[in-house]
């Protein structure tokens, strides 16, 4: 019988939608599923008198396909993709390929990295981005791993996902070992922070503006025919305008606690360890949180009633101003998320194209965007950029968008209604625009309680001292410096 392009193990919906994609587009794919009565249900139904090869053993999966076999995961991330590596593994011949693509954590990426070729095969962890829908009809996909694996699985990937206007593939190599899974991580803490700021935008209409769901949808249709043009703004729009079959809008019925699959946990985390300030998706996160806090938030609003000013204004200019406060925030996002990838890229070794990246994310994945081409743009020019504050192009339009920015956040201020992530994203701006910040102070409170020296502005960098502060101390100064 004739070998198969490619194996996949986790018929769930992602593996479902991702064969049948790879099946319409040419491929041959050997399907498992722990199970296996799953196999059976898929080759019987949707996968019905195509290329498919419904397997019962990962033994057969393996044995049914063409050298240098691909053996593709789309299980649960944890314990489950270890046991199918190790199950996997003695079936495979030197040269071999596994993929995970699931959303691993990437340090478990790193690990098995170095465990699989320490056995002689190669490994690729891959971000997929899309759900289910870009699953079948094209993903984004961010692969990392052992870079000899990628010419192997380059033409699937490619066509198999998104392609931009200009028929660019939404896929490339994105470095060594874990990095394909940690840019998956940061795109989805930028979908944390995408998705609250927009939430935030919709609270101060809905609590602040009193408009009805009707008004608020016709704002997001008009915003996705300009500069925010987006996935999640057009999804949005499409929400706000949905009735069910009773005629109720359905955001209306649906409870005020949010979820989270820990993506966005895990972006935040690695921002602390890389000593990177994430804050907007670090108060997005946090904002879930306090959502799930659904009982004590109903008996707080009874006791704790705040000192709020209804809206005043021009309703049509203040929905202007926060559009363009959304847009400079969501500059401001992606700002930090770069900065966490080019922090981690120095720590771990890393390759990273960060105008591929945004290529990558062009099409296909939750955060796409017409935004995307001008960081893309950005990083063409500039290879080395710092910042994406400090491109010309993001520079002028969040110093364009200012004064708007600020009155939102007093109105939202005034009105008692929360903004932590569009708020966080001032305050960054403000931080990270400011020469001289009060952290001399903080240094000083550091020296006098714990001897942990100060740098001084009239003597050169990499110089430390310590005060006597109290005159009661001694000579002796902490070792340690870390900033």
């Amino acid at each position: 019988m004739e070998k198969m392009d490619i194996g996949l193990i986790g018929l769930a919906v992602m593996g479902e939608n991702l064969v049948l994609n790879m099946e319409s587009k040419g491929f041959s794919v050997a399907v498992f599923n722990r199970t296996v009565e799953k196999v059976d249900a898929f080759i019987q139904g949707r996968g019905a008198g195509k290329n498919f090869k419904g397997c019962h053993s990962i033994e057969e999966l393996c044995a049914s396909l063409k050298r240098p076999r691909k053996v593709m995961m789309l299980v649960k991330a944890g314990a489950p993709v270890d046991d199918f590596i190790e199950q996997i593994i003695p079936h495979l011949e030197e040269g071999d390929i596994i993929i995970d693509g699931g959303n691993s954590h990437f340090p478990d990426t790193i690990r098995r990295t170095a465990y699989v070729e320490s056995k002689g095969l190669r490994y690729i962890g891959t971000g997929v981005s899309g759900g289910e829908e870009g699953a079948l009809l094209g993903p984004s996909m961010m692969p990392g791993g052992t870079p000899s694996a990628w010419p192997e699985v380059k033409e699937i990937f490619q066509t198999i996902c998104a392609q931009t206007d200009e028929g660019e593939a939404c896929c490339d190599w994105v470095g060594e070992d874990g990095a394909g899974h940690f840019v998956k991580m940061v795109h989805n803490g930028i979908e944390y922070g995408d998705m609250q700021m927009i939430c935030e935008s919709y609270h101060l209409m809905r609590a602040g503006l009193g408009m009805s769901n009707q008004e608020m949808h016709e704002v997001f249709a008009e915003w996705n025919e300009g500069e925010l043009d987006s996935y999640l703004i057009e999804i949005t729009r499409d929400i706000l305008g949905y009735k069910d079959e009773e005629g109720n809008e359905v955001v209306d019925l649906i409870l005020d606690t949010a979820g989270q699959k820990g993506t966005g946990k895990w972006t935040a985390v690695a921002a602390l360890d890389e000593g990177q300030p994430l804050t907007l998706i670090g108060e997005a996160v946090f904002a879930r949180c306090l959502s799930a806090l659904k009982d004590e938030r109903v008996e707080a609003a009874k006791m704790l009633p705040g000192m709020v000013k209804p809206f005043d204004g021009d309703k049509r200019a203040f929905i202007d101003d926060l559009r363009k406060a959304l847009y400079a925030s969501k500059i401001i996002s992606y700002a930090q998320g770069y900065q966490l990838m080019r922090s981690a890229a120095a720590s771990y070794g890393w390759h990273l194209n960060y105008g591929g990246i945004a290529l990558m994310w062009r099409g296909g994945c939750i955060i796409r965007s017409v935004f995307l081409g001008k960081i893309k743009e950005a990083f063409d020019k500039n290879p080395e950029l710092k910042n994406l504050l400090l491109d010309p192009f993001f520079a002028e339009i969040v110093k364009s968008s200012q004064a708007a920015w600020r009155r939102v956040i007093v109105k939202a201020t005034e009105m008692g209604i929360p903004t932590p992530s569009l708020s966080s994203a001032l305050s960054f701006f403000d931080g990270y625009r400011t020469e001289r910040l009060p952290a001399n102070l903080l240094q000083a409170q550091r020296d006098y309680f714990g001897a942990h020296t100060y740098e001084r502005v009239d003597k050169p960098r990499g110089e430390f001292f310590h005060t006597n502060w109290t005159g009661r101390g001694g000579d002796t100064a902490a070792s340690t410096y870390i900033v």
